[in-house]
């Protein structure tokens, strides 16, 4: 089942030279629980492709549904609404909130969207221990290593049950090891709780663990076979 749906996306941004076209009559379906990687060299707009599937950013021309609803026509509440249910992101740095420890950072999604501490915290502690962090509970982001601190990132985008997870870059500033490590973790995760993800990165690796690959060039997706 198709549950993103882009459609002729066009996006350009001014330049010094004249407009820059990033992006260009590109197309993409996403179904659902399916893992998907976009590969690119930089400049190449995956972290804006990746903004226009999040409905951060809107494109020039063309149409990106998300369970058959067009984020353009919604009104601000709707579209806050949308975002908040439907979908997660994890981006390159953990943009976590430094002053709350781990297992207030993953609960933040969910008191945003009205419920209270009282009630999530137990699914908050379950998503902190399927990502290998129960004992990290009470821990600061200052305390965290690089790839514990992502992965706190990575349950905090599972808080709300999105059906689509979009993650820029999530190990771009991780070695090699704990890269390894968060990919694995990505994959098992989307296959125990049937999400979609969508990862954009340039590391080759985790193709071989996904159901498609894309390189993004020349504003267009073009199939990668699996490695």
């Amino acid at each position: 089942m198709s549950i993103l749906r882009a459609e002729n996306i066009s996006r350009t941004f001014p330049g010094e030279k004249g407009p820059i076209r990033v992006l260009q009559d590109l197309d993409f379906t996403l179904q659902e629980g399916e893992v998907v990687v976009i590969l690119g060299e930089s400049g190449a707009g995956k972290s804006t492709l990746l903004h226009l599937l999040g409905t951060l950013d809107s494109p020039d021309s063309g149409r990106i549904t998300i369970k058959g609803v067009d984020p353009r026509e919604c009104s601000d509440r709707d579209l806050n609404r949308l975002r908040n249910r439907e979908l997660g992101f994890v981006f390159q740095f953990h943009y976590l909130l430094p002053e709350f420890d781990a297992l207030e950072n993953v609960m933040m999604p969910a008191v945003l969207h009205g419920a209270s501490k009282r009630t999530i915290e137990g699914k908050a502690v379950s998503l902190l221990t399927e990502v290998g962090l129960a004992e990290r509970l009470t821990h600061r982001p200052a305390a965290l290593s690089g790839g514990e601190q992502q992965r706190v990132a990575v349950a905090r985008a599972l808080m709300n049950e999105p059906a689509i997870v979009l993650a820029d870059e999530p190990s771009g500033n991780l070695d090699d090891r704990n890269s390894e490590m968060l990919h694995s973790l990505l994959i098992d995760l989307s296959r125990s709780k049937n999400q979609a993800f969508v990862v954009v990165t340039h590391k080759r690796d985790l193709l071989g663990h996904a159901d498609r690959g894309f390189e993004l060039r020349e504003g267009k997706l073009f199939p990668v076979a699996k490695e």
